[in-house]
């Protein structure tokens, strides 16, 4: 197995701006709970079974077909519907940068390499800029695949901020009737736990 994450010219830098604070950003970044609402492309859903926030730590998830068109895709290319996947954390840094290796084990014909992502979460008052940098994959069109399936997770990423604010005015009138509220507030201690699920 190769290792590729030396920068390159053909790096690429994806932005978003979000309707959030850092920590609610970092929350769905880097807890198991949090990756499940929206870390998969459209047509699939994911579970965590491992998830160990620190540098050499490792992510592990499942990620399942669950749209008609993706389980016809799936299954026309003989592929299937369920497959696993790791990360290894390299940096992590609470709230403002996140890096990772992922394993590039499922292309056919070509030996298994790692690939790296940095994310960058820089506050802007009470929005978040998120900063996506991608390492090119083996050949370019794997990488125009795969900064297209980055660019939706991180569409998916808005629609999990907006759902949550949409449960914030919820869970406050609940608290303050003295009710359990909906949604917990975020624990920034939680991601340091190590979640393991069978």
């Amino acid at each position: 197995m190769s290792t590729e994450f030396t920068p390159s010219s053909d790096t690429a830098r994806l932005e978003r701006t979000y309707d959030a604070p850092a920590e609610l950003v970092w929350e769905l970044l880097t807890t198991a709970a949090g990756l499940e609402e929206w870390w998969v492309p459209d047509g699939f859903e994911i579970r965590v079974s491992e998830l160990e926030l620190r540098p050499g730590g490792q992510l592990r998830y499942t990620m399942t077909a669950t749209a008609p068109e993706q389980v016809a895709f799936m299954r026309n290319t003989g592929n299937p519907l369920s497959a696993e996947f790791r990360k290894t954390f390299t940096e992590v840094a609470s709230r403002t940068r996140l890096s990772y290796l992922s394993l590039i084990d499922f292309v056919p014909g070509h030996e298994p390499y790692e690939h790296l992502t940095t994310i960058d979460i820089e506050p802007a008052g009470d929005r978040t800029k998120l900063v996506m940098t991608l390492a090119p994959l083996h050949d370019e069109t794997w990488t125009q695949q795969h900064r297209a399936h980055r660019g939706n997770e991180l569409d998916n990423l808005e629609a999990a901020v907006r759902r949550r604010a949409l449960l914030s005015p919820i869970q406050s009138r609940r608290t303050r009737r003295g009710r359990h509220p909906a949604v917990t507030a975020p624990r920034h201690d939680a991601a340091a736990v190590p979640v393991r699920r069978r």
